[in-house]
Parts: structure tokens; C-alpha cells; sequence
């Protein structure tokens, strides 16, 4: 994947953008080359409204000086189902309304999609250098491929092959059903039902996951809770400074395991399975030494399927802004216009 340290000579470009619950990423496209320049991340926390971020970037794109006013088209990677024009996050109060975006655009034709989605379209250029193998073999090349990422939240999405593009399925899976396997998840579960009426997945697999986990651990062994933020949890295991911060990211990783494999069944995914998102590259050395490949695979009689299908952790940084890049490339000929 290519990354280009300064802005191109041309004035056809291109915006794409990777907003999720914490951070919004955005990124000029030059029309003629596909390269990414003028990569620039804000916090959610810190701009009201999704167009107050968007109008910093565009001030910082004019005063560039290498580009006109106005984008040729833009897509938006968005955390949450895109199913309307005006899209609400699940874990932020920002507000997309692509109408009004293409307003602030100069009528530049706006495309959402689901900030998964754009992973899996990314999927297809990505290289040995942007992920490390967590065990299996190859990936089948006319076989789907399930994306999964944990961050602020858990996406999903599938990448199935067809004869001129790959097509992604945007799917909301992180939300299934919480399956606790152990009497450890078991007891944990029940804790987090006296807080939510319902569990899923992203409730444990996700940065606040992190601390639910930790906080329920220390709630059964009667410890007061030392941490109170994800990054401190896990910082703390890395070090080894805390046995329960230990314990609770070698429980993350086992749950993260069940649910990859979970979905690599439902998805039929011999192609192999990707974790993206901010929190695996984190604990890569945490996650190679757990129970994340042996639950991956442990499904009884369907053991044999899943031994072979190969788990890739992307290392590559800012995969959502190219896979918005590659839909637009895909979708609408942008580098033909």
C-alpha cells in the first residue's frame, strides 16, 4: 500500500474520510495517481459536530494551494449501519447527513458506506508487509473473507469473490449474541447482564470492552479496580505489572478468538479471516501467545474447516481511508473521469 508523503501536482482530487466512535481520519485522493496525501486525524471529542471536522480539513486542503476548492466526489467510511442518507453512529453523537455534506462540497457527490466495509475493500491490496499470519494455511482465492476489528466498537463485514471486483457485504455482527464458553465467561456474563439487558460481542471486544472484562474479574475476585481506561489495562498486561490486567486481555483474546471463528463459519470464510481495527496491533505479542488461535479453531466437529483457514492481524496503518479510496476507484471509475 502506498502512501504519499506530500500532495500531488494535480488539482482532481479526491476526499475520503474514516470516522469512527473516536476519531475522524481524512485524506486527499489524487484522481490520477490513487495516492493518499494530507492525512490528517481529529477527535470526535473535540468537534461538536461531524462538519466542524470536515471544515478544518477542507481549510487545510485550500490552503495547500495544490488543489481545487472542491473534491470530485468523496466517501465517507462511517461506523454504523448505512442504510439512509442520515446516518447516526452507535457510539458517538455525531450526525452524518450526506445532503448536507455535499452542500458543504460544492455538490460533489458524496458516498457512505460502513467504516468495515471499507476494510474489506482494502483487502484487496493489502501485502505480506501489512499484516502478520496468526496460524492456518493459505487462503482459497474463490473462497469469502470475513473482516472483523475491534476499537471503540466491533465491526464485521464479508468480501466475497465474483468475477470482475470482490463485493463486500456491510454486516452489523459485532452485535450477535455474546456465547460465553468457560464458567469464567459464564460468571462475567452475568454480571454484564445486571448492567445491560442484553450482551453482545462488542460489549467484551471493544476498548470498553476491555475495561467491562477487567472490572468483572476484579468484581469476582472482591479486588478494587487499579485501572479505569483500556489503554491502562492493556499497557499494564504488556508490562506485566498487573496479574488482573493480565488475566483480562488473555480472556479478550480467547472471546475474540470464539467470535472470529464464529464468524469464518457463518461466512464460509476459507479465504481467510482479517482483524483490523486499533486494538490488535496494540497487543499483537499478547495475542500470538494466547488462546485466540486454539478457540479460533475450536468448534468440535468443525475443527477440520477451520484448521487450515488463515487469521491475517493488519499491522498497516489507516486501511479504512484506502479501502474508501478502492470503492470509489471500483464503484465510480474515478480514475477515469
Amino acid at each position: 500500500m502506498r502512501v504519499a508523503e506530500q500532495a500531488g501536482t494535480s488539482s482532481d482530487w479526491l476526499l475520503v474520510a474514516d470516522v469512527g466512535g473516536t476519531n475522524a481520519r481524512f485524506a486527499v485522493v489524487d484522481k490520477h495517481t490513487n495516492e493518499l496525501s494530507l492525512i490528517t486525524y481529529y477527535s470526535v471529542a473535540d468537534h461538536r459536530v461531524f462538519t466542524d471536522a470536515l471544515k478544518q480539513f477542507l481549510h487545510s486542503v485550500r490552503a495547500n494551494q495544490q488543489w481545487s476548492r472542491y473534491p470530485l466526489r468523496a466517501c465517507l467510511a462511517v461506523a454504523g449501519p448505512v442504510d439512509k442518507a442520515v446516518l447516526k453512529f452507535t457510539n458517538s453523537s455525531w450526525v452524518i447527513d450526506a445532503a448536507a455534506i455535499a452542500t458543504q462540497l460544492g455538490a460533489a457527490p458524496v458516498h457512505l458506506i460502513n467504516d468495515f466495509a471499507a476494510i474489506g475493500y482494502a483487502t484487496a491490496q493489502l501485502t505480506a508487509k501489512d499484516y502478520i499470519q496468526l496460524g492456518g494455511g493459505c487462503g482459497l482465492a474463490d473462497k469469502p473473507i470475513a473482516v472483523l476489528g475491534d476499537g471503540t466498537g466491533l465491526g464485521a463485514c464479508a468480501v466475497i469473490p465474483t468475477a470482475h471486483r470482490p463485493t463486500v457485504v456491510e454486516t452489523e455482527g459485532g452485535h450477535v449474541d455474546f456465547a460465553p464458553i468457560t464458567s469464567q465467561e459464564i460468571a462475567i456474563l452475568n454480571i454484564l447482564l445486571q448492567r445491560y439487558s442484553r450482551v453482545s460481542y462488542e460489549r467484551l471486544l471493544s476498548g470498553s470492552g476491555i475495561v467491562a472484562i477487567y472490572q468483572a474479574l476484579a468484581e469476582l475476585v472482591n479486588r478494587d479496580c487499579l485501572h479505569h481506561r483500556p489503554e491502562e489495562v492493556y499497557e499494564a498486561a504488556i508490562a506485566g505489572t498487573d496479574t488482573l490486567a493480565m488475566r483480562t486481555m488473555q480472556l479478550f483474546c480467547a472471546v475474540l478468538g470464539s467470535f472470529a471463528g464464529n464468524l469464518a463459519l457463518t461466512m464460509g470464510a476459507r479465504g481467510g479471516v482479517f482483524i483490523a481495527g486499533g486494538i490488535g496491533p496494540k497487543i499483537r505479542h499478547i495475542l500470538e501467545h494466547s488462546e485466540f488461535r486454539n478457540r479460533f479453531e475450536s468448534k468440535g466437529r468443525l475443527r477440520d474447516f477451520l484448521a487450515d483457514i488463515p487469521v491475517y492481524l493488519i499491522t498497516a496503518s489507516d486501511v479504512g481511508l484506502q479501502g474508501a479510496a478502492h470503492y470509489l476507484r471500483c464503484s465510480c471509475g474515478a480514475s477515469n473521469d
